[in-house]
């Protein structure tokens, strides 16, 4: 039989997965008795950082075709306003809100889509543009913070998965017995991310992707619609972000013109770690996946030792980044000097 060798985006991806396991590892060595060891600790990063994993898995797909998306913060924040006033002071169902949220998302991508396939402008200018429009409309719609009420809503977020046969149960200092729990917003993040994954590694449209980041030449010459296949990952990665909006809102419970600021560059750097190409045609929602784990357990270490500024985890996250965009074009050499 042949063996099969390991590529530089498998072993990338082996990097990245094999870093997160260490640095977790230390924390639990470190931190144990702070509870760093218990499975709560974990979920809690999943519960978390939810709400950046869907648009972590949005900016993959617009990754592979070499672009990019710094509006999606902004669209977080047009979400989570909307949602907020829409219940609180419009008295508008939740459920009605979540899907014009949706609606939001895919007409925001659509717009962004058309702009950078047909019309070719440079994805920076044209998501750029996209976010101040974001943050502006967020603030039209109200300059105040908003905070959920809404029953329905309230009852969304407060739900409790259990995690069944009393796996990872403890009794902390009070005798009282802890069971494992997920959010809502965790079965759909991992939906999602499991989504995006068999739409990538099976489907048509994913090669397409694949194959546009390669090559925009090489793919048109191979007859696939290269601006049909940018417009529908921007369609994509808008809708997506709205869904990581919607689960954004149901951590917060509020609605907030700053809100999410920053957040497009943690979905970025978590697809880098996990193995992204910035000049598109390789990447893995996998990895992504691990990058947002990362980006969580940084943050986490850092809350967890209660002495250190919260910018140190800016810090390591910027570290990080360097070290896998330096690994990345490593590869990259080596790839064509074999070539």
């Amino acid at each position: 039989m042949k063996k099969r060798k390991i590529n530089g985006n498998t072993l990338l991806l082996i990097i990245t997965i094999a870093l997160f396991v260490v640095m977790y590892a230390a924390g639990c060595i470190i931190y144990g008795s702070k509870g760093f060891t218990h499975l709560q600790t974990f979920l809690n990063i999943l519960i978390n950082n939810a709400g950046l994993l869907c648009v972590t898995s949005g900016m993959t797909c617009v990754m592979l075709t070499g672009g990019i998306d710094i509006s999606v913060g902004s669209l977080i924040a047009l979400d989570c306003m909307f949602l907020a006033v829409g219940m609180e002071r419009w008295g508008m169902n939740p459920v009605v809100l979540c899907i014009l949220v949706l609606l939001i998302g895919i007409l925001f991508g659509i717009v962004q889509g058309f702009c950078v396939g047909y019309l070719n402008i440079q994805p920076f200018i044209v998501t750029m543009a996209g976010m101040f429009f974001g943050r502006g409309m967020t603030a039209v719609i109200c300059t105040d913070q908003v905070s959920i009420s809404n029953e329905t809503f309230v009852a969304w977020a407060n739900k409790k998965i259990q995690i069944p046969f009393g796996i990872g149960s403890y009794t902390n200092s009070k005798s009282v017995l802890q069971v494992p729990f997920i959010r809502v917003t965790v079965v759909i993040a991992l939906l999602v991310l499991v989504v995006i994954f068999l739409m990538l590694r099976y489907t048509k449209f994913g090669r397409n992707l694949y194959a546009v980041g390669g090559s925009e030449q090489s793919a048109a010459m191979m007859g696939l619609d290269v601006k049909k296949t940018k417009m529908y990952a921007y369609i994509l990665s808008s809708f997506l972000c709205s869904i990581g909006g919607i689960c954004f809102c149901l951590n917060t419970m509020s609605g907030n013109v700053q809100q999410a600021s920053g957040l497009e560059m943690d979905a970025i750097s978590s697809a880098v770690i996990g193995g992204t190409l910035l000049t598109g045609g390789v990447g893995n929602p996998i990895g992504s996946f691990f990058g947002v784990l990362i980006n969580g357990t940084i943050s986490t270490l850092v809350k967890t030792n209660g002495k250190l500024l919260s910018s140190w985890s800016n810090i390591a996250v910027a570290a990080l980044l360097c070290f896998f965009i330096v690994l990345q074009s490593i590869f990259a050499k080596i790839k064509e000097k074999k070539g």
